[in-house]
């Protein structure tokens, strides 16, 4: 939803923009396409994504600044001086097309590849220390609470009995026996989401940014959040509603702005998303 983000972002040609999520960089560069003196600061976990969208937004270099760090490494940039610094703060929570589409990084069961799925892979655990060392029931209730799925206990179970799981392939397969295939999801599809969030604390990492925001913004700035799943929804609408009920934001979408008929065909991926703002008081 790039013309509904920028929309509600209001960019102004002098503005200050934070791209927390910035990827290979097409929201940065839609941000700094409509700057003249301002500057949008590009933050990602994934230094391999920085360095991809340092190039594809070579033709804006002089209005764009990188960082790189987790969301909870925002709190950085205010000691840094950027506290009620920012206009805007761009926030897609999406997994990018690069990350998913890369067998190495071990995101998708689409194709072979090692199970990591660390979005920065200079750190942490990975998903196959995860499948392989933890134990049965904590297994199946992050499969249950991120993945929000039904079959967790049987899907837990069944990694424990096909342990070592060697990689995403083998991982999807183990999946396939105990989910059976129902409406254009993979079996695999809830597992795998619920391994990244875990892998990637992604739902603390949501909650600090949250948290955060407020202390970034100008008076007047906005913030503009894109989510996936039900899960990282559901908070984004509560923090929203708890700002917008304290008189220190003012909520800009009543309910969730969805991808029209049009961009689902053109990109089934953003078929769940959703998107919610708000302004700071």
């Amino acid at each position: 939803m790039p013309a509904e983000s920028l929309a509600l972002l209001a960019v102004r040609p002098d503005g200050i923009y934070l791209d927390a999520t910035s990827g290979l960089g097409g929201h940065t560069a839609l941000i700094a396409q409509q700057l003249e003196t301002g500057t949008v600061i590009a933050n990602d976990r994934d230094l391999l994504s920085i360095e991809k969208a340092r190039q594809n937004t070579e033709a804006w270099k002089d209005r764009i600044r990188f960082h790189h760090g987790s969301f909870c490494t925002l709190a950085e940039v205010i000691a840094g001086g950027a506290q009620g610094q920012f206009d805007g703060i761009l926030a897609d929570l999406g997994v990018s097309r690069y990350q998913l589409t890369d067998p190495q990084r071990g995101f998708s069961f689409m194709s072979d590849g090692p199970l990591d799925m660390r979005m920065d892979q200079s750190t942490g655990m990975t998903a196959a220390d995860l499948v392989n060392y933890t134990d049965e029931k904590t297994l199946a209730d992050l499969i249950y609470q991120f993945g929000e799925e039904r079959r967790a206990r049987k899907v837990a179970r069944a990694i424990v009995r096909a342990r070592p799981i060697r990689s995403t392939l083998h991982l999807a397969d183990v999946v396939l026996r105990v989910v059976p295939r129902t409406g254009h999801l993979h079996p695999a599809t809830k597992t795998f989401q619920a391994l990244r969030m875990q892998i990637n604390q992604e739902s603390g990492q949501l909650d600090c940014l949250l948290q955060i925001a407020p202390d970034l913004l100008k008076k007047g700035g906005r913030m503009v959040v894109i989510s996936f799943q039900s899960y990282d929804d559901k908070k984004v609408k509560e923090r929203f509603k708890v700002l917008g009920r304290d008189g220190i934001a003012t909520i800009l979408t009543k309910h969730p702005l969805q991808p029209s008929e049009e961009e689902t065909r053109r990109n089934p991926a953003a078929r769940s998303a959703k998107l919610r703002a708000l302004a700071l008081n």
